[in-house]
């Protein structure tokens, strides 16, 4: 069994803590958190410690962080760096130049390095990419995430936006989308946003939209925004068009924008053509908790057989850089070449 350390349990890292307690190729040997966390009773009877220094003491073979972004890649390089494997939430870094040497420690060190894009490990949103990969670019995407939060959920929100804005924090994994799609280099962004509430930090926006050209002439447009004034009206668009028709999400339950589930929820896909219209039929949806579960095993078969994910690597650096490319252009009002 492969010796795993937890490091954050908020949403995501108790979520993946249950998936490994729930792995039988995997052995928890410490949950790390900086206060006394709010633990389900499968996950009570592990040790919890204060530091990740204190976890990489009981000498983990693999390490998941699933802390704050501005965290990440230090926390990562320390893991790897002192031989475990490592697992890290989106988005991978808060610079290019940190993910970049996130994913330069994975090389030298020969640790396995995987970033928790969770719509990787969604049977459907493969299906949606292998659909519009036959279609043929170049291609234009239409994607958009707004969550109308408030409550609890407007201050996790608010918690993020102290490190990462909506578009870098949630548009990493459709721009991810995107990149496996077009498989296109990404020539420039160009980003706008808006503070829209005096609960955050002035430097800070709770709306973005960016658009992306791709050198294959594909472009791409990403549209994220959190808060209570948030409008439910059109939060989920997944749209691909390209010359020979489109492909497009169809699933028109998914509760409140603010809910979870909702936001891999697929149902059914609408392919069009010039000649006629197809749906899709996707009936099986694996929940928040069957995707983390797929991710960890992932993860952990990588390390049994020895998959090379440099690939994934390189990937989630790109993505986050297209973010960041975006967020920098909403601050400077300026195009970003890449």
């Amino acid at each position: 069994m492969t010796r795993t350390l937890i490091v954050g349990l908020g949403n995501m890292g108790r979520s993946h803590a249950l998936a490994h307690h729930a792995n039988p190729a995997s052995e928890i040997i410490g949950l790390v958190n900086r206060s006394a966390p709010n633990l389900p009773d499968a996950l009570a009877g592990y040790p919890v410690l204060a530091t990740l220094e204190e976890g990489l003491a009981l000498k983990p073979e693999l390490v998941v962080i699933a802390t704050h972004t501005d965290s990440h890649a230090d926390y990562s390089i320390a893991a790897m760096e002192a031989g475990a494997h490592v697992f890290v939430e989106k988005p991978l870094a808060a610079t290019v130049e940190d993910a970049r040497r996130v994913a330069d420690t994975a090389r030298a060190t020969g640790r396995k390095l995987a970033v928790g894009y969770i719509l990787r490990h969604h049977p459907s949103w493969q299906r949606l990419i292998v659909e519009a990969r036959a279609l043929g670019g170049p291609y234009v995407f239409r994607l958009n995430l707004n969550q109308q939060s408030s409550g609890a959920e407007w201050e996790a929100h608010k918690a993020l936006m102290r490190t990462t804005s909506p578009i870098v924090d949630c548009g990493v994994h459709y721009v991810d989308v995107m990149c496996q799609i077009t498989d296109a280099r990404p020539l420039r962004v160009h980003g706008m946003g808006l503070r829209l509430s005096d609960e955050i930090a002035a430097d800070m926006y709770n709306y973005g939209q960016f658009q992306v050209v791709f050198e294959d002439g594909s472009v791409g447009w990403y549209e994220a925004g959190w808060g209570p004034m948030m409008s439910e009206t059109a939060f989920f668009v997944k749209d691909i068009v390209s010359p020979a028709g489109s492909v497009s999400i169809m699933d028109g339950d998914k509760g409140g924008s603010s809910e979870i589930e909702g936001h891999t929820r697929v149902g059914g896909l609408k392919l069009h053509r010039p000649g006629g219209d197809e749906v899709i039929d996707l009936p099986v949806e694996p929940d928040h908790q069957a995707l983390c579960d797929a991710e960890q095993a992932f993860l952990l078969r990588a390390i049994a057989e020895d998959i090379d994910l440099a690939r994934h690597a390189e990937d989630a650096v790109q993505s986050l850089a297209i973010c960041l490319a975006a967020d920098e252009s909403i601050r400077t009002g300026a195009v970003v070449t890449l």
